[in-house]
């Protein structure tokens, strides 16, 4: 059985419109592959009472599915894979903090100690994609979420 890509955006809620994930849904769709990109409840504030709810019994992501979460989204691919067996992820811009900022604290992500065991547990392969110079994220986000999940990585020239 091929696996299925489920795209989650970040808080703002049209990051799958944007032209880099148009791209990747047409070749996930040149590939054949099996693929969601939707916007999720709740798209401006992201908060994980309703994405977490909504990515089990809605989208009912899967052991034979592979998250690629962009930001807010990617906070939660790593939030659902502490308590639900997935293929693999793929994060996009991840953080491990609230960086300081009330909206990402207010999310709810943030509020509780991070399961790293866990989240490795549950999936085969996990990649971070990042910027080198992102303007929002820090790089020593990127680098300790790799460091703590032993995630493959692709550092992005900007």
């Amino acid at each position: 059985m091929n696996p299925r890509f489920v795209f989650i955006h970040g808080n703002g809620g049209n990051d799958w419109q944007s032209p880099w994930a148009v791209w990747l849904k047409n070749e996930l769709d040149k590939l054949g592959a099996e693929s969601v990109f939707e916007t999720m409840p709740d798209p401006e504030k992201a908060r994980s009472n309703y994405w977490l709810p909504h990515m089990k019994d809605v989208l009912r992501i899967g052991k034979n599915d592979v998250i690629i979460g962009y930001s807010s989204g990617a906070v939660a691919a790593m939030r659902y894979a502490e308590a639900n067996e997935i293929l693999g992820s793929i994060l996009i811009s991840p953080s491990h903090t609230d960086l300081g900022d009330a909206g990402e604290k207010e999310s709810g992500y943030f509020d509780a100690p991070w399961d790293w065991k866990a989240i490795k547990k549950h999936q085969k392969k996990m990649l971070v994609v990042y910027g080198e110079d992102d303007p929002y994220i820090p790089g020593r986000e990127f680098a300790y979420i790799v460091l703590q999940l032993g995630a493959d990585k692709i550092k992005v020239p900007m």
